[in-house]
């Protein structure tokens, strides 16, 4: 997907791309798509090629993001336990594509799929305010709610959960991202009872714009695997999203096409001076995770 692997390579990643789907165009256009959707044997098919190659000893991180196909959700552990043995420290950074807006995108048993197989290997996971819903089975319309929802994804695995966007009836005319690590102990492993935790307004942009979860969880990708910490990564990653979506209102109209080659500075170098993200207190992260 352009809107990821674009972005990545201006951060210096070298990228092996597999399409998921190979559509017309994205979903986004109202005359619909023409194309196919890549089944599970068939990526099993390519990892096995790039392995008779030893093209897969070198791999730091798998990327996942939309899957039309239960199969292809499902051979992705395959793929990932293939990367994993040959790299110990492989990162495994998840954007658990299902919908928006109260409607998912892809076929229902698709949700219990990432419930059961995928929530236990991700390292970082990415959902919006719908899928973390999906995913939990709770109800998302609160920050109060968020946290706890974000609670529970921790303890079904994932070291880092960030929900890319909130919509509440508290923060009117921005987006909230809500992003929560578990802390590291001394001897290198993490303790499921102590979280770090951010929150971060993100005034909204008018239009609704195709490719924006994909470019979000590349970007968390690339700077968490950098020098940044986690609310750092949380300026960036808004800084050059919000820069992008600006850039292609500005040059083409709400809901156009993301204007990611113009926007390379931004992508490469964010203005992060209006994005601060606040922490959540210790105990108020405690008082929610005593209620589950």
């Amino acid at each position: 997907n352009k809107s990821a692997v674009f972005p990545l390579q201006l951060c210096g990643f070298d990228v092996d791309v597999v399409n998921s789907v190979q559509f017309s165009n994205h979903t986004g256009y109202a005359g619909g798509i023409t194309g196919e959707v890549l089944n599970g044997a068939q990526l099993l098919d390519l990892a096995c090629g790039l392995e008779k190659n030893n093209l897969l000893g070198n791999m730091s991180h798998l990327l996942t993001g939309y899957i039309g196909s239960i199969s292809f959700l499902q051979s992705v552990v395959e793929v990932y336990t293939k990367l994993k043995e040959k790299n110990p420290d492989l990162i495994y950074v998840c954007d658990p594509v299902l919908g928006d807006n109260g409607k998912l995108y892809v076929p229902a048993e698709l949700v219990e799929v990432y419930r059961t197989h995928i929530l236990g290997i991700a390292t970082i996971l990415t959902p919006n305010q719908f899928e973390c819903e999906q995913l939990t089975g709770r109800s998302v319309k609160t920050i109060e709610e968020a946290i706890a929802s974000v609670l529970v994804i921790h303890k079904s695995g994932p070291e880092i959960v960030i929900v890319t966007s909130l919509e509440l009836a508290t923060h009117k005319d921005h987006i909230v991202m809500l992003a929560s690590k578990k802390k590291t102990t001394n001897d290198g492993g993490h303790d499921d009872g102590d979280y770090e935790m951010w929150v971060l307004d993100i005034p909204h942009i008018e239009g609704s714009y195709t490719g924006t979860g994909d470019l979000t969880a590349a970007l968390f990708l690339a700077r968490l695997f950098g020098d940044a910490n986690l609310s750092t990564a949380m300026q960036q990653v808004a800084a050059s999203v919000s820069a992008v979506i600006k850039r292609t209102l500005h040059t083409s109209g709400p809901g156009a096409e993301l204007r990611l080659v113009q926007s390379k500075s931004d992508i490469e170098n964010p203005v992060m001076g209006n994005f601060t993200p606040t922490p959540i207190a210790t105990d108020t992260i405690a008082q929610i995770e005593a209620t589950l």
